[in-house]
Order: C-alpha cells, then structure tokens, then sequence
C-alpha cells in the first residue's frame, strides 16, 4: 500500500475545489445566512462530486468520461438553468424567511444542490484526467487499491477546503444584521446567476 497515492489525491482535490467559482459563493452565502453546518454541507456536496469524478479518472473508465464529454452541451445547459435559478432565488430571498426552513430538509437540499451543479460540469473530469495522467497517475487502473487511496484523497482534500471556508467565514456570521444579509443574498445572488449566464452563453 502507497500512502503517497492517498497524499497526491488529497493535494489534488484539495487543489480543485480551492478556486472561488460558484460553489464557493454559494458556500459562503449559506454560511453567512444559514451558519457553518449549511455551507460545511453544501461543500461536502461538491466533494462527492469530485470525489466520483476522481474514480473515473483513477480507475481508469474511459467509456464514462468520454459519454460524459460528449453530453458536455447539454450537461452546461443542465448546469448553467440551475445556476441561474439558485442565483434569482438567492437574490430575492429574504433571511427572516429562510431562517424559518426545517433544518434536516435544508441540509439535504444544500448538499443536492451543490453535488449537481458539480456534476454536471463536464470540465472537472476533464481537469481530473489531465491532472492523472500529468502526474503519471493514470496507471492506478491496474491497481484498485492505489486508485481508492487516490480518490480517498480526493475526497478528504476537497472535503477540507470546504471545512475551512465555511470555519472561517462562519466567524463573520454574528457580524451581519438582517439588512447586511440581504445585501449578501443580492451580490451572491448577481454572481450565481452571472455564472449561470456565462454557462448559457458558453453554449452559443
């Protein structure tokens, strides 16, 4: 057993997940507006998606990553009407409102949301087989261990940016009166839907 697999996999999803794009705004609005338990559970959402995505790319199955490339339109189209919809909904939400959701059903619905919108982005399986197969990693095929310390690693990297960027914005959370977060909800809410917009227009 080679725990430097398990090491790789962990910078490498760690790495990945890093980039603020979307689920990184939408982590911290939840965080800020619902606390650290909804933006922990809506990273850990996108985790699993990368953490799937690196099981394609680390066990070597070819035939998924090639359907799914080739369903990349419809998959940014997908992704991109959802974007928008959580952006006009985030937009117009009001905080007194989402504080009186069920805790258990948002939950859920936090970690659904952000697990699709990382799905259907046919460029993370793209990102993580170029990044395999940069780092000499694509020969983990042949061995399933090797391959589950990898996509492990994946998903314990990704997991811990998520952890930290809801930990730390979490200690801003008292700071914001109901006014300051409807001004979260409206610019987090201009910015997912402006990803969401780019998405759409990427299809043009």
């Amino acid at each position: 057993m080679d725990i430097t697999f398990f090491l790789r996999g962990f910078a490498i999803g760690f790495s990945i997940a890093a980039p603020v794009g979307p689920i990184g705004v939408l982590c911290m609005r939840r965080t800020l507006a619902e606390g650290r338990a909804s933006g922990l559970v809506s990273g850990l959402g996108a985790a699993t998606a990368d953490a799937i995505y690196g099981c394609i790319a680390g066990f070597g199955l070819t035939f998924i990553s090639t359907f799914l490339v080739s369903q990349q339109a419809w998959l940014h189209l997908l992704g991109g009407v959802f974007l928008c919809y959580l952006g006009l909904k985030t937009l117009l939400a009001k905080p007194a409102e989402e504080a009186a959701l069920d805790r258990a059903n948002g939950l859920v619905a936090a970690y659904a949301s952000t697990f699709f919108l990382t799905i259907t982005n046919p460029m993370t399986i793209i990102s993580f087989a170029a990044i395999f197969a940069g780092l000499g990693l694509a020969t983990t095929s042949g061995s399933y261990v090797s391959a589950g310390l990898l996509v492990s690693g994946v998903f314990i990297g990704s997991a811990l940016w998520w952890l930290i960027l809801s930990g730390g914005v979490g200690l801003f959370r008292e700071k914001f009166n109901p006014k300051g977060l409807q001004w979260v909800n409206r610019i987090s809410g201009a910015i997912i839907t402006g990803f969401g917009l780019f998405a759409l227009l990427s299809l043009i």
